[in-house]
Parts: structure tokens; sequence; C-alpha cells
């Protein structure tokens, strides 16, 4: 019997029918996972099942937990069932924690919220639940705010708080997406020890097959507020029946990375940018960075790849100019622009034009309350353009480069979606026609069949206008698809570094060997060869 199932679920947001007609049911100690793109209806399926939609959505249809329909239970009564009953885990924890409360006092409300217990004994039951969750000493943890913790330990904090009361449910919505692949993996599998521990079913909601296929029991699969296709997870990577579920399994990424690019000839003219003992120190705590040296050649794509807190970012940021290294000097075009000794001074006209940089989330980098058209316009306003039928013109072949149609120069950055908005940080950041692109983790956000999608797009700006990237993400399927050379980071300093095919095929350092181990789609099911006869034909 299931112990949470929903039946002919619909939910509308005014005129807009956002699930139509959804069922699903999952069983004590089975994972479902529900994946499908952004926009698909999986978040808001299960928001709206739990009554966690604002009240200007309409939600119809049957939500079970063990025979109770959720949908028609008084508010109280839907509060109770949520956290004591029913855990959750989302994507971000860092906006789903209190940022003035401790992690003691947060875990702690999660048990004292739904059951009278004195204070010495909840202390206890939270320090239990720190330490089956990974946190390593918890006692020495408890005091600490959210923003002393990595990505990683914020997502263990937010799992104990979801398996405080031994709930017989737990949704997880995307809580890997943007963890590194170690973390990820840990997550995993602390997930799937504490679903066997505590006999809970689980929710995996997810854009990837490639990530689900290391824990699903079963798969639905959705796509525009339906669903496509639901079957065991063994006939779903084996056997599936819909095109759309091919076309995910041919983005998916399972196992090692799979190498897309071939090293191109090493330029025999100097580098566009050189990077020579850089060295980043933050307060009294350890070197972010220590005797970092690297090269970036004339239309090529340099992947930097790493765990969070490896340095990726604080090289990005060095690069761009948004920060000052504590020693050492980049170069670009044998000219030095960054070091101790040089400021702003340094970055001239022609410099800033030829470095730009795409961020990791593009709704927090574009104006919200400005449209597309007036964003991309900005770079040539700067520069001088003061024609209005020029300044058009080279906006709307900004639009056109990036493969955009010609009406979202109207919109703005909230009527696109996430992809579409990525390309527009795009357009802007090739505006000035500049030679380097500093990319930061600029795939990360994006549901998988986007990412293939903007991977591509930069592929070909390389090969069109000659553009060089330095391309940073924590995701190695990303970095073996698109770079041509690839720089292996651990805590500040460079371990490996070399052509990405001898780096991805014969790495040489053992934390190379651990993050490749690490990528998802390696243990249950991982249809390797189904996959790539999918890719070649989609």
């Amino acid at each position: 019997m299931s112990v949470f199932s929903v039946s002919n679920l619909r939910v509308r947001f005014g005129g807009v029918q956002a699930v139509r007609g959804v069922s699903f049911g999952v069983e004590a100690g089975r994972t479902l996972a529900i994946v499908g793109e952004s926009g698909s209806g999986k978040s808001v399926s299960l928001l709206g099942a739990t009554g966690l939609l604002p009240g200007t959505a309409t939600v119809e249809g049957t939500a079970l937990h063990r025979g109770r329909n959720l949908l028609r239970l008084p508010a109280r009564d839907l509060r109770s069932v949520r956290g004591r009953d029913i855990g959750f885990v989302f994507q971000d924890p860092l906006s789903n924690l209190h940022p003035m409360k401790t992690i003691g006092e947060q875990v702690g409300e999660a048990i004292s919220a739904h059951r009278r217990i004195a204070s010495s004994v909840c202390r206890e039951r939270v320090l239990a639940l720190l330490d089956e969750v990974g946190i390593a000493a918890p006692a020495s943890r408890l005091g600490d705010y959210p923003r002393h913790l990595s990505g990683g330990m914020r997502q263990r904090v937010m799992i104990a708080m979801a398996i405080a009361l031994d709930p017989s449910l737990i949704v997880a919505d995307e809580p890997t997406t943007a963890l590194d692949v170690t973390i990820q993996a840990s997550i995993l599998d602390l997930l799937k020890r504490l679903q066997e521990n505590h006999g809970t079913a689980l929710i995996f909601v997810s854009h990837d097959l490639g990530v689900v296929s290391d824990i699903a029991d079963d798969v639905v699969v959705m796509r525009h507020g339906q669903v496509v296709e639901q079957a065991p997870a063994g006939q779903i990577y084996t056997r599936p029946a819909e095109p759309y579920t091919r076309e995910l399994l041919g983005a998916a990424r399972f196992g090692k990375p799979r190498v897309m690019t071939r090293a191109r000839p090493v330029a025999t003219d100097a580098p566009l940018l050189v990077a020579d003992g850089l060295a980043r120190r933050f307060g009294k705590g350890r070197p972010v960075l220590d005797d970092v040296s690297f090269s970036v050649g004339e239309g090529e794509i340099v992947g930097l790849v790493g765990e969070s807190g490896s340095g990726k970012s604080t090289i990005a940021r060095l690069v761009a100019g948004l920060d000052r290294p504590d020693a050492g000097v980049i170069s670009f075009r044998g000219k030095a622009y960054a070091s101790p000794d040089l400021g702003g001074a340094a970055w001239d006209v022609k410099l800033r034009a030829a470095v730009q940089v795409v961020f990791q989330d593009p709704y927090a980098s574009l104006n919200p309350r400005r449209r597309v058209g007036a964003i991309l316009a900005d770079p040539f306003l700067l520069y001088g353009e003061r024609d209005k039928s020029r300044l058009h013109i080279k906006v709307r072949q900004l639009v056109a480069d990036v493969e955009l149609p010609l009406e979202v120069i109207e919109r703005y950055p909230s009527q696109l979606s996430g992809g579409q908005r990525q390309r527009v940080a795009i357009a802007r950041a090739i505006a000035l026609e500049p030679s380097l692109v500093v990319a930061d983790e600029p795939v990360s956000a994006l549901d998988i069949t986007t990412q293939a999608r903007i991977i591509a797009l930069l592929r070909r700006l390389r090969d069109r206008r000659g553009l060089s990237f330095l391309f940073i993400s924590h995701d190695l399927g990303v970095i073996a698809e698109l770079c041509d050379r690839v720089i292996v980071l651990e805590n500040g300093h460079i371990v490996e570094a070399g052509p990405t095919e001898r780096v991805f095929d014969r790495p040489e350092h053992p934390y190379t060997r651990r993050l490749i181990a690490a990528v998802p789609g390696q243990r249950r099911h991982a249809p390797v060869a189904l996959a790539e006869s999918i890719r070649q034909h989609v």
C-alpha cells in the first residue's frame, strides 16, 4: 500500500493550468523519482499536494497520506502533518535555513514544534540527528549559524530537520543540484542509508536521469504539467517507451565524463592570459589560493574544476578584476593588470571590453526592472554608441547570435525561462566582442537539456568569434563536453592539469580519480550504452 499517493492532481494559477491530471504513489522503503525539465510541474505537483502553494493557486484532485486526503484537511491539521509525518529537503538550504538562528535552534524547533519535550532531551536528540547525518563533532556545531557551514553541511542540517520525527515520507526537491560531485554522492548515499534505517518512503525530484539512476526504484517522467511515462527504474533506463524519456536519457550523464572535445593545437604565439603564482587569503584562515599558475590560449576553452571551497570562483574574480591577489600577477596579451600593487587603474577601456563575465544565476545578474533590449544596449551605450538605429541593429544581432527569438527584446527577465535568461547574460558578455569570457558556473542552475543547449551555444560562439573561455564548474560532465584543457583544484592548489581527454581517461592524481568516481550514474541503473545510442539519434 502506498504511503503517499496523488490521483488526478490539477493545479491552476489564474487561467494557467500548471499541472494536468497527475497521478503517482510511493510505498514505504522505496524511492520514487520525479524527473523532467524546468517548468514540467514536478515541484508544483508536490507543493500543491502538501498544501505549500500560495492562496492564488487552485488545487484539485486527491493527495492521500496514510489514507487521509491532505487537500481536505484543515490548515492546522495539515501543518501538523508537515514536518511530523512528511519531511522536506529543498534545493537551496541557505534560503530555507533561518540566517539569524543557530543550527542547534533550528533542528531543535523541528522537534519541539510538534512534540512537547524537555530541553535537555531535545538537545541530545539534536546531537544524535547531526551525528546521524554526518556532521563531525556535532556539539561544537550547535552554536554555528548557516553562514558558517559549507553547502554540503547545510544540506545535511536540512536532512536532519526532515528526519527529526521519523516521518513516513521525505520529499527531496532537487537536493543536490548546486552541490559538487563528491558532496552530491555523499548526500545521495546519506538519503539512501537513512531510508533503509528508518523504512521511510522517499520522493526525489530532479531534472537529471543520471543523478536519480543511483537512487530511484521507480521513475515518473513529467512534461508540460503531465505524466509522460512512469515505470520501475530498470524499465525506464533500459526500455524507455516515450521519445521524451529517450531525449532526457540522451542528455543525461552516466559514469565517467564523456569527453566531446579534443585538445586544440597549442598556439606558438604567446598565450592570451597568463596567471603566475597567484595567492589569496581571506582573514586569518588558510589561503584560498596558494601559488596557482595557468594560461589560456587564443580561442581555447580551459575548464577549472574542483569541490566547493577549492578556489575556483576566487580565480574567476581575480581574472575578471573583481578582486586583487595577495601575491602573483595576471597578464593579458603580455600586459600585467592584476597584482598586489596594481589597482583598478590597470584596467583601461580596452581591457574592460576584452574580459567579460557570465555568472551562475542569470536572474540575480540581470536587472529585473529593465527589459532585455535595454539590458543588452547598456554595453554599447557605455562605450559611446548613441545612434539609435545602429543601437537597435546591434541589439537585434546579439539576440540572434545567442539564438533567441527577437520578441525577447521587449520582455523582462522574469518573463523568460532559466535557459533564456542565461542566453541574455551571455549576449551581454559578448556585446563588445571580448577576447576572453570568464564563465563562473553558468549552467549549474539549469536543467540537463538546457545545459546541453547552452554548452553547444558556447562552443559555436568560440568557433564563430574565436572567443576564449575560462569555464568554472563543479560538474565534470560539463567540463568534459566543452573544454579543451582542464585544471583540477584542491584546497587552493592545482593538483592536475592537461588536455581534457587525458585527464579524464588517465587521471594521475588521487583527487582527480576521486572526483571522477563520484560522478553520478555508476551504480544502480546506468545504461551507458543505451544513453549513448539515444544521444546519437535524438
